[in-house]
């Protein structure tokens, strides 16, 4: 006989009863016992990074992960659930900073790194275990997994089997020496994941720059004689500038532009021949004529003189240095749809310096 219903049903009652009742049966642990032998349905926690308490976020997240291990499991699964604490990197990092009022680098080493790291070890387990925590929080919602034995990042056993890892792919020959483009924190020194970078993003407005390219060896007739318009949001990689990028389907004009130009209390009027996306002409100075309109891909192999011509390297190693290539993301919506490309700068401009073998210039630190 089932049990009458009471005429007032209090949720989290039932749910508490229902919690005591799995940890009073061991039902998990049985779970898992009584399908041994069955067929695994591997599952790993992706660990949550433990910079604070558990939020309602956190609780949708894992409410999936429970209602496919549930699934697999009553499909006669065998589904071992492993908990798992991220507590590396800038998250914790900051939630550390501010727990302590630091505000960079520098007052991170006078307060000792030591020091710091025994902190950081201590902020992390007290989120773990502490009434409202990571653990608390994991058995409330009735999250099944083995919390007795989780993967924790900053204990020796797991950074040991993480360099175990990596001796592995090294014995294999899978690590080598190269380059990446990777975001860098001017705060704490050092690069940043792209999951690290999200969590500070906003929309900024940059100051950027038009400069002019000399055009030295035209693709096209037309062009001879006329410099480049390129437009950049970061000039202090002017520098480095090895190549510049247009779309292939882009239309582009070459123009006579007539602007005014002061010196003191005189004024000039200079006459110039411009190339740039015909959508762009709106950016120009001063009147323009319209001479002639070629695709982007007609551009391809035209040969400038950069803004800084210090740094210089063996063309006959480099033959696309200082020319003009096709580059997929170019587009007409801001500038002049001619991108400049410095390798060591940008991860487009990589790509494109890995592609066609540019040089790597970096005088910037």
């Amino acid at each position: 006989m089932f049990k009458p219903i009471p005429e007032h049903i209090t949720y989290p009652s039932l749910e508490e009863e229902v919690l005591q009742f799995w940890k009073t049966n061991n039902v998990f642990a049985q779970s898992l016992e009584e399908r041994r032998e069955s067929p695994l349905f591997s599952f790993y926690e992706g660990p949550p990074t433990v910079n604070g308490k558990p939020g309602v976020h956190h609780l949708a997240a894992r409410t999936v992960k429970d209602l496919v291990c549930r699934y697999k499991a009553l499909r006669g699964y065998r589904v071992p659930r492993m908990a798992g604490w991220d507590t590396h990197g800038l998250p914790v990092e900051i939630a550390v900073e501010k727990e302590l009022h630091l505000t960079n680098k520098k007052e991170i080493i006078t307060y000792g790194i030591d020091k710091f790291n025994a902190t950081s070890r201590d902020f992390v387990y007290r989120h773990l275990n502490n009434d409202g925590g990571w653990r608390y929080f994991t058995e409330r919602m009735g999250y099944w997994l083995d919390l007795d034995r989780p993967y924790i990042t900053c204990t020796n056993d797991y950074i040991e089997s993480v360099w175990w890892a990596i001796s592995q792919f090294f014995a294999k020959g899978l690590i080598y020496k190269s380059y990446k483009v990777v975001p860098q924190s001017p705060t704490i020194e050092t690069p940043l994941s792209s999951h690290e970078l999200a969590l500070g993003y906003k929309e900024v407005r940059d100051p950027s720059v038009y400069v002019k390219m000399s055009i030295t060896r035209a693709s096209v007739p037309v062009c001879e004689g006329a410099s480049i318009l390129v437009w950049t949001t970061t000039p202090w990689t002017l520098m480095s500038n090895t190549a510049l990028c247009v779309g292939n389907d882009i239309m582009y004009s070459v123009v006579k532009n007539t602007r005014e130009v002061k010196h003191g209390d005189t004024k000039d009027h200079v006459e110039e021949l411009l190339v740039l996306a015909t959508a762009r002409l709106s950016v120009l100075d001063g009147t323009y004529e319209v001479i002639a309109e070629v695709k982007g891909s007609e551009l391809i192999g035209t040969e400038y003189t950069p803004v800084f011509p210090y740094l210089q390297t063996d063309r006959l190693k480099h033959p696309h240095m200082h020319t003009v290539l096709a580059g997929e993301f170019v587009s007409t919506e801001d500038g002049s749809g001619v991108v400049h490309i410095a390798p060591a700068f940008g991860q487009d401009d990589f790509e494109i310096g890995r592609r066609y073998q540019l040089p790597f210039f970096q005088p910037v630190t």
